[in-house]
């Protein structure tokens, strides 16, 4: 049973926005002080410290400092889950040491629905420590009561995530399709479609230098360059937030069209260190990636990744290599072939994931194959 995520809006009036943000400086110190902990053990005693260690003493601390008792004891057990995770994380790739982390850019508390947060009867949101109920902007209605919820805050506005299991609702098309992800055309299917890129950063560049100069013409400390920095962060947010519904639209119209879904395996982090890194990140191949992948997941879609290398230079029709420049926009090939450049690699994309060519059927695969 899949686990899906529901994000909504939440509106605290003044004083209970003052609470939850003083919730989140207090697990900001909770994070540094457990870190600390673990790197003077190791310094001074040669000791690993784990979740299970610094958990026996939150009793002990919080009855040592009373701004951590207001809040709720789970939340505080998930601030140490998370100290873990980043450990764990740091042994696993060698590298990325855990940071310190400043209270102002300590944005999210994770709770247990029903231990922390509760969602009333009225439909509003308490928080252990918050006076009062918050207002929830219910958008759409959960499909079941959540288990977990992560409490965010974003450019000033405040959201709630919720958890869901959620049942597997067959409702994918009988085709299949392989998709080649591209900075002309953001996507272009096996089948001969394609989505040209909005190019967000670049329609957002004129608004977002005057932004940029008004918060460098501030005297750094001052209450106007904080002023200018949240504007800044509010437009960084509003063109996040138009390529994500951007995204979301296309995601969904391709599972519930399709049965089966291929694309590329890229490196994105790779890609995003070239020349072309502002262009791969505007793009957002990675994220788009994960919403088709989640969505499949839950709608009974085969979602397959497949090896990217070779698939803009193989011919769909022949099979042969045919190699051309990154300008090069239409493959052309002795075979006769003429088809857009990004198409042709989808449709290899989806045969390196089926087995057989679009249009072809599973029965009658391709002569090339069997040779």
């Amino acid at each position: 049973m899949p686990t899906l995520s529901y994000k909504y809006r939440i509106e605290p009036n003044r004083m209970q926005a003052g609470a939850l943000s003083g919730m989140l400086a207090d697990f900001c110190q909770l994070y540094n002080a457990a870190l600390q902990q673990r790197i003077e053990a190791y310094r001074r005693r040669s000791i690993c410290l784990q979740y299970g260690n610094q958990a026996l003493e939150l009793k002990a601390v919080r009855c040592a400092a009373p701004a951590l008792a207001r809040w709720s004891f789970s939340s505080e057990q998930q601030v140490l889950r998370r100290l873990d995770k980043t450990f764990k994380a740091f042994f696993a790739r060698g590298r990325g040491f855990p940071r310190f982390r400043a209270s102002a850019r300590y944005h999210a508390a994770e709770f247990r629905v029903g231990d922390g947060l509760t969602i009333r009867k009225n439909r509003r949101l308490g928080f252990v420590g918050v006076p009062g109920d918050i207002k929830v902007r219910w958008h759409r209605e959960l499909p079941r009561k959540p288990s977990s919820a992560i409490l965010t805050r974003q450019a000033g506005k405040w959201s709630i995530v919720f958890h869901v299991a959620v049942d597997v609702v067959e409702r994918a098309g009988p085709d299949s399709v392989g998709i080649d992800f591209g900075l002309t055309s953001l996507i272009a299917l096996s089948n001969g479609e394609t989505e040209k890129r909005p190019n967000w950063t670049k329609r957002a560049a004129k608004e977002l230098r005057r932004r940029q100069r008004a918060v460098a013409r501030c005297k750094r400390g001052s209450n106007t360059r904080k002023k200018r920095k949240a504007a800044l962060a509010r437009f960084h947010a509003h063109v996040a937030n138009r390529r994500r519904h951007h995204l979301h639209k296309i995601s969904r119209n391709i599972v519930n069209r399709f049965g089966r879904i291929a694309v590329e395996d890229l490196n994105i982090k790779g890609l995003a260190r070239a020349m072309l890194a502002k262009h791969v990140a505007d793009a957002s191949w990675a994220q788009l990636a994960a919403m088709l992948d989640y969505k499949a997941a839950s709608a009974g879609v085969e979602f397959v990744r497949v090896d990217p290398r070779g698939t803009s230079q193989q011919c769909p029709q022949c099979g042969q290599v045919a190699a051309k420049a990154l300008d090069q926009r239409r493959h052309r090939c002795d075979c006769g072939a003429d088809i857009d450049r990004d198409v042709a690699a989808a449709m290899v994309v989806h045969f390196r994931a089926f087995g057989f060519w679009p249009g072809a059927g599973l029965e009658s695969l391709s002569e090339r194959v069997a040779a």
